[in-house]
């Protein structure tokens, strides 16, 4: 299928399985040097009967795709990754429109740079998910205002070695989650940055949860 460019972002959305009644959809947000087709085996894996949306980010590194701007490793450019969440935010309602999905059964799974973005999306627009798998992320920005979290829930799954996040970042960032009433799940990963296999099963293992599929199901 190819990647389609209007509503905002170049991106790729594949069906459920027609035979699944009320299926969930997958947001996927790649890391910086990646494109709409990065995460779809992962989307697949992670939740076999959902819909998958892969967006690709609209900001260039150094020929690298990424979600928003920084000035350095870890150093955001915040009001840019503001900008960017709100535009991510317009193109959710106008995806879901075209597609016809429900926001309300929308999860979102990032990684690194699109974990970023998805926390800032949770932090700015949290009524436009229902649960979150963030692979290595960090703080996006200290929030003004902690919204209303109760109706998420949010893993993540941090890493021990991670030489470009530091062990608090994520501890910060549950907290933060936490303070807003979300259910949130750290996971530590013995390893560095990249992902690995343990990464996928125990976050497979955590959307099969009971209380997780209640959530997205409500």
């Amino acid at each position: 299928m190819p990647p389609i460019d209007d509503l905002g972002f170049v991106h790729k959305f594949v069906p459920a399985r027609a035979t699944v009644s009320h299926p969930v959809t997958l947001l996927l947000l790649h890391g910086t040097g990646g494109d709409e087709n990065d995460l779809l085996p992962l989307g697949s894996e992670l939740w076999p009967s959902a819909a998958l949306l892969s967006v690709r980010g609209k900001v260039s590194e150094n020929g690298m795709s990424r979600f928003f701007r920084r000035f350095a490793e870890g150093a955001f450019d915040v009001e840019d990754l503001k900008f960017r969440t709100d535009e991510l935010a317009q193109f959710i309602a106008a995806a879901s429109a075209r597609y016809d999905f429900p926001i309300r059964r929308l999860i979102a799974v990032g990684y690194s740079n699109g974990a970023n973005i998805a926390a800032s999306l949770i932090l700015l627009h949290p009524h436009y998910l229902t649960a979150a798998v963030l692979f290595r992320a960090m703080v996006p920005f200290p929030p003004d205002i902690v919204r209303d979290f109760r109706h998420l829930s949010i893993f993540l799954s941090a890493a021990d070695q991670d030489p470009i996040v530091s062990q608090s970042q994520p501890q910060e960032l549950a907290a933060i989650f936490e303070s807003g009433g979300a259910d949130v799940t750290l996971s530590w990963h013995r390893g560095g940055h990249e992902l690995a296999p343990d990464d996928i099963e125990v976050a497979k293992r955590w959307l099969s949860e009971d209380r997780v599929r209640k959530r997205v199901a409500a």
